[in-house]
């Protein structure tokens, strides 16, 4: 008698046992697949990570080299002063058009007083100093200048958005127009259209309101005394900050931050960079932490996911291999008598894979409709885990010569105020600010799909497993004899 057609008989004669076998090997299909997709998925999304977390460089100017210089140049008549260039955005514009660079942000920070409507007051920045002298003398407004508010690290990082007509883009250009924050707007019952004038040394300005922002910062946009709440920060295109600065501003910027494409390749565009660039007046510097801490967390399941996939394969394996040997020890008889019958072993081996691979194409079917379901509850736990395990403290660093970024503080826009040229070029992500700490975590979804590649690959190794499983339960139907059997039956 045909052995495929013994296992489908032997199958069939005893159901019970054939529902457990489906079951216990349903159950060893389940977790490789799911290990599978979740392994998949984690590919997926360091891939898409590389997209969404959006790595940027910021240039800005050499702050170890400023230094150095002004130590060169002190003498014991007089204290020596700290200058700092402005990055001339003709430089900027040489890195814009390298390869990964997908778009640039110039960044520029002025002061100005409110003149036709009031700045939101805090104690602090009503404070006077020594003699009688206002501290907020130097501006009770920030001006943060963009090209482009929307890569704006403050509102790519959620720290800001738009709540009410658009934000600023390069079309803005050479305009009075600005983005305002709500509490201020609220304040001085300010709206879209509006027509606001700030001062400065003298000098008036009228801005047109074009949109209206809400702010989630806490932080000031000042230190000390001077300190001003993060709603007097107004955002403006940077031609209009370099203005209010003075004319010898034109065409710079405090920094100009590039979003790089592929976070991947920020190693690659710093080196061509500096080829483009004075580095003795500009520095580069990378950061690219919250790309890695993404990367690191899809790393660590993807690890997870594979040890699933082998603990359960080799488990499944053991497991079916025990079950095969109680069905040899409970089928002795029969494999004596077909023994006896001059029925060679590898046929009687066959029937016992065939048999085992019967249920398996049962158990990859139901394999398949429970995958998504439990590779999604095992990946969301996952994902949870790592976000919580994977969040940690980025600070921007400083310049490649060890100096930091930023000669000044930095208002809540992420421009250096008081015109704070900065002190490198850092790579930042939309998940974190350009200073200070932020808190990166791998707050990507994992997008958990049963393919049909999937299946053949799970059918694959399911063939693997019981493979193995009915190799390791042979030895004993390969050391009967049947004459034996037969007598002890």
């Amino acid at each position: 008698m045909n052995f495929l057609k013994r296992a489908w008989l032997s199958l069939s004669a005893k159901k019970g046992r054939s529902v457990l076998l489906v079951l216990v090997t349903t159950a060893i299909m389940l977790f490789v697949l799911a290990g599978m997709l979740i392994h998949t998925a984690a590919d997926q999304a360091t891939a898409n990570a590389k997209k969404s977390v959006g790595a940027t460089l910021t240039l800005s100017a050499n702050r170890s080299s400023a230094f150095k210089k002004m130590r060169a140049s002190s003498s014991s008549s007089s204290k020596p002063k700290l200058k700092m260039s402005s990055v001339k955005l003709s430089d900027a514009k040489k890195i814009a058009k390298l390869a990964n660079v997908a778009s640039y942000n110039a960044t520029v920070s002025a002061s100005v007083n409110a003149k036709s409507f009031d700045a939101i007051s805090t104690s602090s920045s009503t404070s006077t100093m020594p003699g009688g002298a206002s501290s907020s003398s130097s501006g009770d407004i920030s001006l943060s200048g963009v090209t482009n508010t929307s890569q704006s690290t403050s509102f790519t990082d959620g720290t800001n958005k738009i709540t009410k007509g658009r934000g600023l883009t390069s079309s803005d250009k050479n305009t009075n127009n600005v983005v305002v924050e709500s509490e201020l707007a609220k304040e001085d019952s300010l709206s879209v259209g509006d027509t606001i004038t700030v001062k400065k040394s003298g000098k008036t300005y009228k801005l047109k309101i074009v949109g209206i922002y809400k702010s989630t910062s806490s932080s000031s946009t000042q230190m000390g005394p001077g300190a001003s709440d993060p709603a007097n920060t107004i955002y403006s295109s940077y031609t209009l900050a370099n203005t209010v600065k003075g004319s010898k501003y034109a065409g710079t910027a405090d920094s100009v931050t590039f979003t790089i494409s592929n976070p991947s390749k920020v190693n690659s565009v710093k080196a061509a960079g500096k080829k483009l660039i004075n580095t003795s007046k500009y520095s580069l510097a990378t950061n690219d932490s919250s790309y890695q801490a993404v990367k690191s967390s899809m790393n660590n399941i993807k690890s997870f996911a594979d040890k699933i996939v082998w603990l359960v394969a080799i488990a499944g394996t053991i497991i079916l291999a025990l079950i095969v040997i109680l069905m040899i020890r409970e089928r002795r008889h029969e494999i004596g008598i077909l023994l006896s019958m001059g029925e060679a072993r590898w046929k009687i081996v066959g029937q016992f894979f065939a048999e085992l691979v019967m249920v398996l194409v049962v158990s990859l079917c139901l394999a398949g409709i429970g995958g998504k379901f439990v590779g999604d509850k095992l990946g969301s736990e996952l994902m949870s885990q790592q976000t919580q395990s994977s969040s940690a403290t980025i600070s921007a660093p400083g310049d490649s010569n060890g100096g930091n970024m930023g000669g000044g503080s930095r208002p809540s826009g992420g421009a250096p105020s008081g015109g704070g040229q900065g002190g490198g070029m850092a790579v930042h992500s939309s998940m974190g600010g350009q200073t200070g700490t932020t808190s990166a975590s791998a707050d990507t979804d994992l997008d958990i799909n049963v393919t049909a590649l999937t299946m053949v690959e799970l059918g694959g190794f399911g063939l693997a497993i019981i493979f193995l499983s009915t190799m390791l339960a042979s030895g004993g139907i390969l050391r009967l004899q049947p004459k034996k059997v037969l007598i002890e039956s």
